[in-house]
């Protein structure tokens, strides 16, 4: 079966061009497109797609709406992956798009559409409930990261690397705990431990897992 896409993309030229693109992959069909959120969310609604990919900034507001259409379907349609193609390379859009998980979720920056092998890699790896975030964003939030040579991933005991691993898949402390064998108490002081050596005490909550999840994304390949 092929995986079914959504693509949303205000630009006429630019949607019409992907699509095309992308209906030259075999194992991936284009089944709606659209140009703004409220038509994306509708499309999705209508057509229950495997995989969204969409612009990060559409009307109505031409901010992040792209990012605002993956919060809701993490919500409506969590089955649903999403790619968003950003000419952006800045980590805080990636750190949105993944505040709510990772699972399921591509941080593309717009010149890999010119590569459609890496377009279709995302797509397919997010349809099974991976993520790809751009080498560029990653390679920025590791120099904002950065503490000398060495990285601080290397710092992490094998506890506290099963821990960050099952962070990257999205479990709260609780699923980490029955999943790992451990008190939701002992998961805290581990997740505390990481932010420690990852230098990420004075990020927000939210913050500290997604940079630390990317990090670790980003020594995965």
């Amino acid at each position: 079966m092929p995986i079914r896409l959504v693509l949303a993309e205000d630009h006429y030229l630019v949607r019409e061009g992907v699509r095309r693109l992308l209906e030259t992959e075999p194992d991936l069909e284009v089944v709606a497109v659209c140009g703004d959120l409220d038509s994306l969310l509708a499309a999705v609604d209508a057509e229950r797609p495997d995989v969204v990919v969409t612009d990060i900034r559409m009307p109505p507001g031409g901010a992040d709406e792209g990012i605002q259409a993956a919060e809701r379907l993490r919500e409506t349609n969590p089955g649903v992956g999403v790619v968003v193609l950003s000419q952006y390379a800045n980590p805080t859009y990636a750190l949105a798009l993944l505040k709510g998980g990772s699972a399921g979720r591509a941080y593309l920056l717009k010149e890999r559409v010119e590569d459609l092998g890496q377009l279709a890699a995302a797509i397919r790896a997010v349809a099974e409930g991976g993520s790809v975030i751009d080498p560029k964003v990653v390679e920025a939030l590791v120099a904002e990261n950065a503490r000398g040579e060495r990285s601080p991933l290397n710092e992490l005991t094998p506890r506290e690397r099963d821990v960050l691993r099952e962070i990257a898949e999205g479990k709260n402390n609780a699923a980490i705990a029955a999943a790992l064998f451990l008190t939701e108490r002992s998961v805290e002081k581990v997740i505390h431990s990481i932010f420690l050596k990852l230098g990420l005490t004075w990020e927000t909550a939210v913050h500290k897992r997604v940079k630390a999840v990317i990090l670790y994304l980003a020594e995965s390949g």
